[in-house]
């Protein structure tokens, strides 16, 4: 069982940044592909970022890409999120996520991914 907190959310004015951290309860670096997804109000959970377990392969949303970036503190097992050049339509509660296959977390099949974090807020002021 993995468990997985965030932290890092809060409110931002556009333009700013914030970094998320995911914790994982066990060790992943070896194992789990992890990423981020975000769900807005009122709309779907959608995918925003992942890499592999080892964190040499990297996915982006098109509308975060360029503007977010995913990396892994393996001996800490903490994902992170560095969030810059934040938008108004960044605001969501965004997640943490993993499961031993990337492309499961690809696709974004929200029942089928193993594990997935409680989330944290972030809001973006215009």
């Amino acid at each position: 069982q993995v468990q997985l907190v965030e932290s890092g959310g809060g409110l931002v004015q556009a333009g700013g940044s914030l970094r998320l951290s995911c914790a994982a309860s066990v060790r992943t670096s070896s194992t789990y592909a992890m990423g981020w997804f975000r769900q807005a109000p009122g709309e779907e959970r959608e995918f925003v970022a992942a890499n592999n377990w080892g964190g040499s392969i990297e996915y982006y949303a098109d509308s975060v890409k360029g503007r977010f970036t995913i990396s892994r503190d393996r001996p800490k097992n903490t994902l992170y999120l560095q969030m810059d050049s934040l938008k108004p339509e960044d605001t969501a509660v965004y997640y943490c996520a993993a499961d031993l296959n990337l492309s499961t977390l690809l696709k974004g099949e929200r029942n089928v991914i193993a594990y997935w974090g409680k989330g944290t807020l972030v809001t973006v002021s215009s």
